[in-house]
């Protein structure tokens, strides 16, 4: 078994920044890839980014490439979500979650997942 908690959700303007948290226990932490996802009200959970379990590699999808940043701290059993520049379009629940293996963008490869922090970005 592995829980996972997300903190750092918020209410931030359009432009500013937050830093999301994802703490895990109960099961070996450095030997899986981790991922953030996303769920907007009325939509599907969609992928956000991925990282490989030493840190090494990172994928993020298209619509937050050059402003969000994966991080991991093994030390810590800790992934992070650097969110800058954040946009409207980037309000939703924001789940962590750790995958079967190796990195992947799809929710059926992660096993594992968060209960989920709000993020709402207003005009």
């Amino acid at each position: 078994q592995v829980q996972l908690v997300e903190s750092g959700g918020g209410l931030v303007q359009a432009g500013g920044s937050l830093r999301l948290s994802c703490a895990a226990s109960g099961r070996t932490f450095s030997i899986n890839a981790m991922g953030w996802f996303r769920q907007a009200p009325g939509k599907e959970r969609e992928f956000v980014a991925t990282i490989s379990w030493n840190g090494s590699t990172t994928r993020y999808v298209d619509s937050v490439k050059g402003r969000f940043t994966i991080s991991r701290d093994n030390a810590k059993n800790t992934v992070y979500l650097q969110m800058n520049s954040l946009k409207p379009e980037d309000t939703a629940v924001y789940y962590c979650a750790t995958s079967r293996g190796v990195m992947a963008t799809t929710p059926q490869r992660y096993d594992y997942w968060g209960q989920g922090t709000q993020v709402t970005v207003s005009e």
